[in-house]
């Protein structure tokens, strides 16, 4: 008798996750249709090579990611607003960039978020190509105390509440008018229970809930087109394993509830309201990433690191305020078959030594600047490491200049399996005669004997 998900242990659904992977489905729950026995193979192989790695195994090679920002936008020869407003366009700039280029695996053509959406909303956490940034550039986060300093005790307290009734209001425009609905919790016996329900009479509130649906169609039709993507490449031969993105409980209070500045405040100022927060934050972060591996059938978990990297805090403070509740979120998603993909922006030599605190062969590691041979020594035998091509040396360099770095890399990150090269950050601009050579070299320099 087959165990129950529930009953398995942690190797066990990250077995089963990826013996999912392994068997893809078409959206009937078909088989899927390769389009040519070639197509399968590759397929296959490239999850295999993938799963060793993560698994501090090593595989046939070095496995080799690109895991670019809008560079496959810009290389298609289109603007970042096109692709943001046009979904077949995105996906046609998408596929050329895998089928160019020929990674193992892709993480879709997600990247540039579907912009009617933003604009129907009233999006004002971001300016977006059209809406307060050019054509041709990316988004930019608009950085501000969406949560005053006064508010911890609502959001640890419930913080669904918080987020409906004050954190959505102040980041989109059309649904402003959530400030005036009463907590769901207070909705319990017949006595009195209508007047829970009066705000949802008033025009404003009606008119948000308006705007609510016609951006769930939004998403809706982008989704589809994003899903129908990441099919057609899967018969083509390149799996997509990327389940969706999760935070690290300080990020998710630091990025766009109280901002960078905020959060540095509140470390000194109320230090013990934040720590609140943020075991409050952690089962959230958790349930989300968990949600979204559900919902798509993909175990790999992306978690950007925004405010861990070495010079932001220090040592104690990353000790005491960083890691425990984010170590808590990584173990939750181990245990339920998920595979925390962490990307550690900037550097991390000084955090190595705690982070190496983790199960084994569980999560996967994206280095950007951080010293790959010191990272390999004190952590190689405990996480899967993931990068770290400079994206200078992809923009600036020679073809030559990429082979040498992966030649290099692969020779001390490489060494005994664990490793995947790819680039160290999202980068929009490159030279494509550099991408493919990462690529090249690495098929070439990354056979292990």
């Amino acid at each position: 008798m087959e165990k129950k998900w529930e009953e398995m242990s942690a190797d066990e659904k990250q077995e089963a996750q990826f013996q999912k992977l392994l068997a893809p489905k078409d959206p009937e729950g078909n088989d899927l249709k390769f389009q040519s026995p070639k197509a399968e193979a590759s397929f296959k192989a490239s999850i295999n090579r993938i799963k060793a790695a993560i698994q501090l195994k090593q595989p046939d090679r070095v496995p080799i990611v690109v895991f670019p920002g809008m560079f496959p936008v810009i290389y298609a020869g289109l603007t970042v607003e096109e692709a943001m407003y046009d979904y077949d366009k995105c996906v046609a700039a998408f596929k050329k960039f895998v089928l160019d280029f020929e990674p193992d695996i892709h993480f879709g053509a997600a990247a540039p978020g579907p912009g009617k959406f933003y604009e129907t909303l009233d999006y004002k956490l971001y300016a977006w190509p059209g809406h307060g940034v050019a054509p041709e550039h990316s988004y930019q986060c608009i950085e501000g105390e969406y949560m005053t300093a006064g508010e911890y005790d609502i959001l640890i307290t419930d913080p669904s509440f918080f987020f409906r009734n004050f954190y959505l209001p102040r980041v989109f425009g059309a649904l402003e008018p959530w400030r005036m609905l009463p907590p769901l919790t207070g909705i319990l016996e017949m006595y009195g229970v209508a007047f829970n329900f009066i705000p949802y009479a008033l025009a404003p509130v009606q008119e948000s809930f308006k705007a609510l649906f016609e951006a769930g169609a939004e998403a809706l039709k982008w989704a589809v087109a994003m899903g129908g993507f990441d099919g057609e490449m899967a018969t083509l031969g390149f799996p997509n394993i990327l389940g969706g993105f999760t935070k690290a409980p300080f990020d998710t209070i630091g990025d766009t509830l109280r901002g960078t500045k905020g959060i540095i405040m509140d470390m000194y100022r109320q230090p013990d309201k934040l720590l609140q927060a943020l075991e409050a934050m952690t089962p959230i972060m958790i349930g989300m990433g968990l949600g979204a591996a559900h919902q798509t059938g993909k175990p790999v978990i992306f978690i950007p690191l925004h405010k861990g990297a070495d010079g932001f805090m220090s040592d104690e403070q990353f000790k005491r305020f960083y890691w425990p509740t984010l170590r808590k979120v990584i173990l939750g998603l181990v245990e339920g078959g998920c595979i925390p993909f962490l990307a550690a922006e900037g550097g991390y030599n000084t955090r190595l030594e705690v982070i190496r605190d983790l199960p084994e062969g569980k999560t996967l590691w994206m280095f950007d600047k951080t010293d790959m041979a010191k990272a390999k020594e004190i952590v190689g035998d405990t996480i899967c490491l993931f990068g770290n091509m400079p994206s200078s040396t992809l923009k600036l360099g020679t073809p030559q200049d990429v082979r040498d770095y992966v030649k290099k890399l692969i020779g001390t990150a490489g060494k005994g399996g664990g490793f995947i090269m790819a680039n160290g950050a999202f980068f929009d601009h490159a030279k494509p005669e550099n991408v493919k050579a990462m690529v090249d070299a690495t098929k070439e320099y990354g056979a292990y004997k």
